[in-house]
């Protein structure tokens, strides 16, 4: 008679995982963690009060699986299913990009330069902010979470990541954002604004970094806009300007060694006070330009 399989428990479970993902070193142990908890809808505590709990088969199954894919480079977010952005849990797929914790600073310089205008006493009501390519929607709904008087304005070409950006909306309590379908300013007619936000593409598409373990999973056609990296960011601030109010602010996140290049590029289009931010590791991320149209005669 066949001897019945051993059922695993979560303490040997979480060992066999962590073997798995060796390869990212003292990640490992919490990255297994996290994908048991997630595959077993279990809280992470669990893992400690009760290491002895046998775990159905399927389910040990369902772990091992996902700790290969994880191994071979598949994004950890892709696989339980959601990724924390400025204190929030954003669903993911693989039909939008993982939000970054860089990203942060492109938010947070928005919310800063919303803040500012309303202390200058700029008449807008409401302030008016644009998110383009807008992706799982993590930087126009936490704008709209953070500021909810505000009016926030999102736009996404691909319609399998608007669909993510709606159900974010729903499940964050956020759906006063109005989304639009379509490419960049394409979809907004006249619509004007008092900011705007994008984190476009920005990788030139031989850039070996599109093959590295994480970016090869994610959607090419929001991480690069083709041969010339520079594509979408040029597109954006040119048009940029017929879409703010005077005094408005366009923020742009870009690739770590571009800063300079936009900065020269936001000037030549007539842009004011243009400005790069740094990111926690020291790296030009974020640039912002305000638009001073000269006075007509």
């Amino acid at each position: 008679m066949l001897a019945s399989p051993i059922t695993p428990t979560l303490r040997a479970l979480l060992a066999s995982t962590t073997s798995t993902l060796g390869a990212f070193g003292a990640h490992a142990r919490r990255e297994a963690e996290t994908l048991i908890c997630a595959a077993l809808a279990l809280p992470r505590s669990r893992l400690i009060t009760e290491p002895e709990w046998p775990v159905p088969e399927a389910l040990a199954l369902r772990v091992q699986q996902w700790a290969e894919r994880r191994a071979a480079g598949e994004p950890l977010a892709y696989l339980v299913g959601e990724r924390e952005f400025w204190s929030r849990s954003f669903a993911v797929d693989a039909a939008v990009l993982v939000p970054r914790p860089e990203t942060e600073l492109l938010v947070e310089r928005a919310l800063l330069a919303g803040d500012r205008w309303v202390l200058d006493g700029c008449s807008a009501t409401p302030f008016r902010a644009l998110d383009l390519g807008t992706g799982s929607g993590a930087i126009a709904l936490t704008l709209a979470l953070e500021r909810p008087q505000w009016q926030v304005h999102a736009v996404e070409r691909s319609e399998s990541a608007l669909r993510v950006a709606r159900a974010n909306a729903a499940r964050l309590g956020a759906s006063h954002v109005v989304f639009h379908a379509g490419s960049w300013f394409a979809p907004l007619a006249q619509q004007m604004f008092e900011l705007i936000v994008s984190n476009p593409p920005y990788v030139a598409a031989d850039d070996p970094v599109l093959q590295s373990d994480g970016l090869r999973h994610e959607p090419h056609e929001a991480l690069t806009p083709g041969a010339d990296e520079f594509a979408d960011l040029q597109h954006i601030l040119e048009q940029a300007p017929l879409h703010l109010t005077p005094g408005g602010v366009l923020l742009l996140e870009h690739g770590s060694t571009q800063a300079a290049k936009l900065r020269a590029r936001l000037v030549a289009r007539g842009f004011a006070h243009v400005v790069s931010h740094r990111d926690l590791a020291g790296h030009e991320r974020v640039t912002e330009g305000r638009w001073l149209p000269a006075p007509s005669h």
